[in-house]
C-alpha cells in the first residue's frame, strides 16, 4: 500500500506524518503523535463521540475522518485546551459541575462544548442537546453535564 504525507497543526504545533491511506486521524493522534485523549469509544463506528477533536474548529469523531483528509488543517484535541498547565473555562466547569464521572466520554463533551460556544455564547437546553448528540455518556445521566455547559456559558445554576 502506498504512504501518503500528511502535514497538519495539532494544538497549534506543526506535524508532518508518513501514513497509510486507509488510516484514520484518531490512530494518527494516538498512535503517531501519542495524544490520547480522544477514545475508541465505539470501535470506528461513530457512533459515541469519544473520540471527538476539533478539526479547524469543527467537532467531528476522529474515527471517521481519514489521515490524508486532516492534511493541511487544524485539530484541537483535548491536550490542546490547556494554556500554560491551566484548564479551560470549559474544563474547568465539567469539574466544578461534577460532570466528569469515569471520564470516557468527557473530552469529546468537553470539545464539543467548546465548539458551541464559539458559535452561541448562551446556548439553551434544546441547543446543548443538539451539540452534544453526537457524544454517549454512561455515567452521568446529562444533568450534570448540562449544568457544566450552562456553568461555562455564564450561567452557574449553583
Amino acid at each position: 500500500m502506498k504512504i501518503i504525507q500528511v502535514s497538519l497543526r495539532v494544538n497549534g504545533i506543526p506535524y508532518h506524518v508518513e501514513t497509510y491511506p486507509n488510516r484514520t486521524l484518531l490512530d494518527l493522534l494516538r498512535e503517531d503523535l501519542g495524544l490520547t485523549g480522544a477514545k475508541d469509544g465505539c470501535g470506528g463506528e461513530g457512533e459515541c463521540g469519544a473520540c471527538t477533536v476539533l478539526l479547524d474548529d469543527e467537532p467531528v469523531n476522529a474515527c471517521m475522518v481519514l489521515a490524508g483528509q486532516a492534511d493541511a488543517r487544524n485539530i484541537v484535541t483535548i491536550e490542546g485546551l490547556t494554556t500554560n498547565g491551566e484548564l479551560s473555562y470549559v474544563q474547568k466547569a465539567f469539574t466544578e459541575s461534577g460532570a466528569v464521572q469515569c471520564g470516557f466520554c468527557t473530552p469529546g463533551a468537553v470539545l464539543a462544548t467548546t465548539a458551541l460556544l464559539k458559535r452561541r455564547s448562551k446556548p439553551n437546553d434544546d441547543e446543548i442537546l443538539e451539540a452534544l448528540s453526537g457524544n454517549l455518556c454512561r455515567c452521568t445521566g446529562y444533568y450534570k453535564i448540562l449544568d457544566a455547559v450552562h456553568r461555562a456559558a455564564g450561567k452557574d445554576l449553583e
